[in-house]
């Protein structure tokens, strides 16, 4: 439970304000028959599968499973805390409110980002004096305007030995936290600034705290051309978007969101007036990066690198996004350059024609496959067939086949019938695979019963208190611990309200099992003997589980007395189970 604000308040501000209100300021909702439905935000949906409900001030997508309160949905829209979503409603709803002081603290790590902010002044400060002269020279020479560098603050580390850990000491920070927060090394002799006679470009955290840095030399050295901040305990590239925190806002009223590698890529395309746009930091595209993007945009436009490394990105970043139902457009960059390179050399007006024609998934892998063939080959046309074969059993949209099919025939001189029928036998094999794996995954009548019994009980207080007096133990850990939330709950407030339940729920793994049991399409009306049903299934469960466990014991047991008793036991447990009871 929230350890900050109390229950009470959280469900003042709940009720104060209107899910659909609040969803709708986000997303287009329209109604139909008691509920509202949209697009949902968090998948890439291509028809209206969020459904919110007024009544219960709820919301669930029947497509990816995302579910909640206003909460939850305002939590997962912003990418934002719990607290902070609270906060913000609360400003909605005029509810003035008196928290916890640390909850004012930006992060845990508050001496982290003091450090880094006066970090960030000294390097913004070091550009704009005399001694930043040939470095502004530089940045002019790369086109790179004075106001960017401003909104970007860009900033200098001077060829000095210690310069920032000097200025760090005098402000109270310790020199071996500065090391820890990867701005120094120490050795024998001292300690020496990690960045120094570099252009400094600050990196950001969710929120647009400075977390990190990157330098770029900018004089003709040995030393490698960039050096970043190392892995600490708040920068972490892969569970960050550069520019993230200024292009949301720009990408959601677009609906269009462009990925790049790096920083100067942003930069080049933000100085072009394209904002809607963030860079991976030159990691693979990971998980949390995906999360992030998806609630951006529908529309999802990779443009990497115009080089191998870079289309090999493009591959790899496309597979992860199309896992989870996003089917990204794509760019490509001629002559190996990227994006900063290619708009310098070109000019905006030929990158903006890219972006209006961009690449589907199958136009680009297409590509990507014929990559060092040889199409008079017969067996690099046995390859690229079969390696298009296995992608079109990927997809389903059969228009996009037939064209693919038609296209590649005539390609490589091979009939459309052949491809077909290759195409046939995977599809069958794939559906045969599916069918095993849908009975391996069916459901047994327990699991069935608990799901069942939990979505009533949550959904009916009458079911809630008859659960209450049964005391029946759910067989599954997860149900089970649900059952035991919902019991704490109804005992504490008396009755059971689903969207509050959402808020008092701070476990995440037992509001997920909440959200399941939510998505399940089931009537809302009951019999009691369908409940009653459920009750006695489940106990059959408990039944057949004590029997085995005491025939186990039977087993294991010499003892003539005692394995007189546990029979009288195992027989008495399967009167109950008959009813003789």
């Amino acid at each position: 439970m929230n350890n900050h604000i109390d229950e009470e308040t959280i469900n003042k501000i709940r009720n104060n304000v209107d899910i659909v209100d609040v969803i709708s300021s986000y997303i287009q909702l329209t109604g139909a028959g008691k509920n509202y439905f949209g697009v949902c935000p968090f998948h890439d949906d291509h028809k209206p599968s969020m459904s919110v409900s007024k009544e219960k001030q709820i919301y669930k997508c029947f497509s990816c499973g995302a579910g909640g309160n206003v909460f939850t949905f305002v939590q997962d829209y912003e990418n934002i805390s719990f607290i902070e979503a609270v906060k913000l409603l609360a400003d909605k709803a005029g509810i003035p409110l008196a928290i916890n002081s640390k909850i004012t603290k930006k992060e845990k790590y508050q001496d982290y980002l003091d450090m880094y902010e006066l970090a960030n002044k000294l390097y913004m400060n070091n550009l704009n004096t005399s001694l930043g002269k040939e470095a502004r020279e530089y940045l002019k020479n790369r086109d790179i305007s004075p106001k960017t560098i401003k909104d970007f603050e860009f900033g200098l580390s001077l060829d000095n030995k210690d310069d920032l850990v000097k200025l760090l000491n005098k402000k109270g920070f310790s020199t071996d936290k500065i090391e820890q927060y990867g701005l120094c090394s120490q050795n024998t002799y001292g300690s020496v600034d990690l960045f120094r006679q570099r252009i400094i470009v600050p990196l950001y955290d969710l929120k647009g705290n400075v977390i990190g840095f990157s330098g770029r030399i900018y004089k003709d050295n040995n030393e490698n051309k960039y050096l970043n901040t190392r892995q600490t305990v708040l920068f972490k590239k892969g569970e960050l978007l550069y520019n993230y925190h200024r292009a949301k806002d720009i990408a959601r009223k677009k609906n269009q969101i462009i990925i790049v590698e790096g920083y100067m890529d942003v930069v080049r395309l933000y100085e072009s007036d394209i904002k809607n746009v963030v860079a991976t930091m030159g990691t693979a595209v990971t998980k949390e990066q995906i999360s992030l993007i998806k609630k951006m945009a529908k529309e999802i436009v990779l443009c990497f690198d115009g080089d191998g490394a870079g289309e090999k990105a493009t591959l790899v970043a496309t597979d992860e996004l199309l896992k989870v139902g996003i089917e990204p457009k794509i760019i490509r960059l001629e002559d190996n350059l990227d994006p900063d390179e290619y708009i310098r050399k070109n000019g905006r007006q030929k990158y903006l024609q890219k972006l209006e024609h961009p690449l589907n998934v199958m136009e680009f892998k297409l590509n990507y496959f014929k990559k060092d063939k040889n199409l008079s080959s017969t067996l690099d046309i046995a390859k690229y067939v079969n390696e298009v074969i296995e992608e079109l059993n990927k997809m389903d949209d059969p228009i996009l086949k037939e064209i693919t099919i038609q296209k590649v025939s005539e390609e490589v001189g091979l009939e459309k019938e052949v491809i077909k029928d290759q195409l046939i036998a995977l599809e069958q094999n794939k559906t045969i695979n599916e069918v095993v794996k849908k009975e391996e995954k069916k459901q047994n009548k327990y699991e069935k019963a608990e799901q069942y019994l939990l979505y009533h009980m949550v959904n009916n207080n009458k079911v809630m208190k008859q659960y209450l007096k049964n005391t029946i133990y759910l067989p599954t850990l997860k149900y089970r611990e649900l059952a035991r939330a919902c019991k704490q709950y109804f005992e504490e407030y008396g009755s059971i309200n689903i969207a509050d339940l959402m808020s008092y729920l701070r476990d995440q793994d037992t509001l997920k099992t909440l959200l399941e049991i939510n998505s399940l399409n089931l009537k809302e009306e009951y019999t009691k003997e369908e409940i009653d049903d459920y009750f006695k299934i489940i106990q059959d469960y408990n039944y057949k589980e004590e029997i085995k466990r005491l025939k186990e014991e039977l087993n294991k047991t010499t003892d003539l007395d005692k394995k007189i008793s546990i029979s009288n036991q195992i027989l008495q447990i399967n009167k109950k189970s008959k009813g003789d009871e």
